[in-house]
């Protein structure tokens, strides 16, 4: 394609910039548009995805038919097989009619599948069906149901790894990525940031009925250091606040730095309760939990050394003899449930609780006690939906899951 095709393109859709890897994607985005491939496009959250499935549709021959864009991450996993392949009246509770499902309405058009890795194993098989054979079932049904349907999913999650982890299936990995795309992220874009703030600024101008906000040369340098986490959605989030706040419209590196939330180089992690910061690194969430439940363990540890030592100093001065059941009454033994992949957490100074004697306790000796994960989590998720007021969009971002798991872990631990 040439650069005055791809920038027809870019007016057409609306993106701003002229970084190379960005014009490779759409050169990529238009070059597939009339095969059937299976087109995965990745790239971090907020990077603008959402456009090239559209430009692939829109230079198909499908562009006549229906394109509709499915949320994979958004969908509760009790119900997407329903959404996506429709169901038979009765099929479930709350089925009183027949649903035909994404895949039957887009006979002859596309699917835009976002946040596809979010999919749950079930559904990555009957996806797979359809990339292999067009072939699906309806939830409820034994009738196979034809289609012919293009596919182009998108992601900012690492597959490879998702994979590895067993959280996706490899061979629908490879149907999918036939054709893949790279969206680069803001940060890589260079002077693309300063055009893309002069067009959200413009807009906003537009929109509110003010002038447009400008940036001094010193600003300029300051938008360009930014490493830009949130990527475009973020630029155009804190342009659009500065252009409603601040009554100056010439905007210098020390307004701008106002708006910048600060970078910090160190993982991102959820916001954990009670947890010791040591700056540690977890790969992944079931790490996080051990990581608490080490630290829960150990304060339970100090606090009864705490006690030794009280009844210790009590007992040098001439007070009466107090065992440790004067201060802790056991409560009644409560079986958790705990996967069977957790390993049991034994510590080396445990030993076998002596059999009770009247006469003397050696009150040195303490069994801890165990801790169950599942309580550990449901007290994270409930923390993080008060912290939240209920928000569950951003109770999941905290707690660095997706929203269709945070919702599954509500309806698990009855927190609703």
């Amino acid at each position: 394609m040439t650069k005055a095709e791809i920038q027809q393109v870019k007016l057409r859709f609306g993106i701003i910039g002229n970084n190379e890897a960005l014009m490779r994607a759409i050169d990529i985005a238009i070059q597939v548009a009339p095969t059937d491939l299976s087109v995965l496009i990745t790239g971090e959250s907020g990077v603008g995805k959402e456009s090239f499935p559209q430009i692939i549709h829109q230079y198909s021959r499908r562009k006549h038919g229906q394109y509709i864009a499915v949320n994979c991450g958004a969908i509760p996993e009790g119900t997407i097989d329903s959404e996506l392949f429709g169901h038979e009246k009765g099929a479930f509770t709350g089925a009183i009619g027949e649903r035909k499902g994404y895949f039957g309405e887009a006979d002859g058009g596309t699917i835009f599948l976002d946040e596809v890795g979010e999919l749950p194993m079930p559904t990555q098989a009957r996806l797979l069906r359809v990339l292999e054979t067009g072939e699906f079932i309806k939830v409820g049904s034994s009738k196979v149901e034809k289609t012919n349907v293009r596919i182009v999913a998108a992601t900012n999650v690492n597959l490879t790894q998702a994979i590895a982890d067993g959280r996706f299936r490899e061979d629908l990995y490879y149907r999918l990525n036939t054709v893949p795309i790279q969206v680069p992220a803001l940060r890589e874009r260079g002077e693309d940031v300063v055009l893309l703030f002069r067009k959200f600024a413009s807009d906003f101008a537009e929109k509110y009925r003010m002038p447009a906000i400008q940036l001094t040369e010193d600003a300029k340098q300051l938008l360009l250091a930014y490493s830009w986490p949130g990527n475009v959605r973020q630029l155009k989030n804190i342009t659009e606040q500065i252009s409603i706040i601040e009554t100056n419209r010439e905007i210098n590196s020390s307004i701008l730095k106002n708006y910048l939330p600060e970078q910090n180089n160190t993982q991102r992690l959820p916001a954990l309760f009670g947890v010791k910061n040591e700056s540690k690194s977890f790969e992944s969430e079931r790490e996080i939990l051990y990581q608490v439940l080490f630290d829960m363990r150990q304060d339970v540890t100090e606090l009864k050394k705490l006690v030794h030592e009280i009844m210790t100093e009590r007992a040098a001065v001439g007070s009466p003899a107090v065992t440790p059941a004067a201060y802790y009454t056991p409560a009644p033994a409560v079986v958790a449930s705990v996967p069977a992949a957790v390993p049991t957490i034994i510590h080396p100074s445990v030993k076998p609780a002596p059999a009770m004697d009247d006469d003397i306790q050696d009150t040195e000796e303490y069994v801890e006690e165990s801790l169950s994960l599942d309580e550990v989590e449901k007290e994270m998720i409930r923390k993080a939906l008060e912290k939240h007021h209920g928000k569950r969009k951003s109770a999941a971002k905290d707690l660095n899951i997706s929203e269709r798991t945070l919702y599954r872990k509500i309806k698990e631990y009855g927190l609703d």
